[in-house]
């Protein structure tokens, strides 16, 4: 996606602490440090305007980054986030499926067979992002970070439950993945879809896009996807920044 973006605006990414090129952080890996962290990347950039985009846990680390600056955000899409609206992530059976998954994915890693899972995925992606996820994704190290921050995630993001960050106006598209699969069967699918459209109806400006040919993964299946939707605010955006 990024080379796609970078032909219409400036597009920077970056890794996470303890994810890809990024050192591991001392501290613990809460909502508020992460969206923190992305503020200072920000930081580096000037005063934007800047449209933000997260994936999966992305979708709450960069609203909560954005309310805490509205003033240089000129938009957000969120790809098929976690969101607070879905009852799902807060039961029994979700987190014991999560410790689960984080379990064996670990000694996969140490095993090095972790990129197993995920030969499909790697087959659908260039071939620059290929060499890049088998050296930096697959790595224990990675599970640890997500170990970390899952500590603590599904129990801040219930708190939003009862007042998520505030975007005032900011334009929010959500893109949902219309598939089950990718860990979440039909029923899980269809109350995340849910949450989706509830969450982009919170925005004045909200879209809810689907996503017809993808699950979760939708950055890797359906990319131009998500380049078409982060293109159609832009004329709205006076100087984007990302």
């Amino acid at each position: 996606m990024q080379p796609e973006v970078g032909g219409f605006a400036r597009a920077i990414v970056y890794d996470r602490s303890g994810l890809g090129r990024s050192a591991p952080d001392v501290a613990d890996r809460t909502l508020r440090h992460m969206a923190d962290d992305l503020n200072e990347v920000l930081d580096h950039f000037g005063p934007g305007p800047f449209i933000l985009v997260g994936h999966s846990a992305g979708g709450p680390i960069v609203r909560l980054a954005a309310a805490g600056r509205l003033d240089r955000i000129g938009g957000l899409v969120l790809v098929d986030p976690a969101d607070e609206a879905a009852d799902v992530l807060f039961g029994r059976m979700f987190r014991r499926m999560e410790r689960g998954a984080i379990a064996v994915n670990l000694t996969l890693a140490r095993l090095g067979l972790l990129e197993v899972l995920f030969r499909n995925h790697m087959r659908d992606v260039p071939a620059d992002v290929r060499r890049d996820m088998a050296r930096e994704a697959f790595e224990p190290s990675v599970i640890r970070t997500h170990r970390q921050q899952a500590r603590t995630f599904i129990d801040e993001l219930a708190t939003w439950r009862d007042g998520s960050p505030d975007l005032g106006s900011v334009p929010v598209t959500v893109i949902s993945g219309a598939r089950a699969g990718d860990g979440m069967n039909a029923a899980i699918r269809a109350e995340a879809i849910s949450a989706h459209a509830y969450r982009a109806a919170q925005s004045p400006h909200g879209r809810h896009v689907v996503a017809e040919n993808s699950s979760h993964y939708v950055p890797v299946t359906e990319p131009d996807l998500i380049v078409r939707e982060i293109a159609r605010m832009i004329p709205s955006v006076a100087d984007v920044g990302s």
